[in-house]
């Protein structure tokens, strides 16, 4: 259903990246984003 290609993680991690370094406070909400985003797709994989 949901296909993510190795390019748009590379450049979603890129850009994640970048804003790390630009706010490093909001490093906790990033990553409890992506987090957020992969258990969803892990999910919606194994339907």
């Amino acid at each position: 259903m949901l296909q993510v290609s190795g390019l748009l993680m590379g450049i979603l991690t890129l850009i994640f990246g970048i804003i790390v370094m630009i706010f490093p406070k909001i490093l906790n909400y990033l990553i409890g984003i992506y987090l957020i985003i992969v258990g969803i797709w892990a999910i919606i994989q194994a339907i």
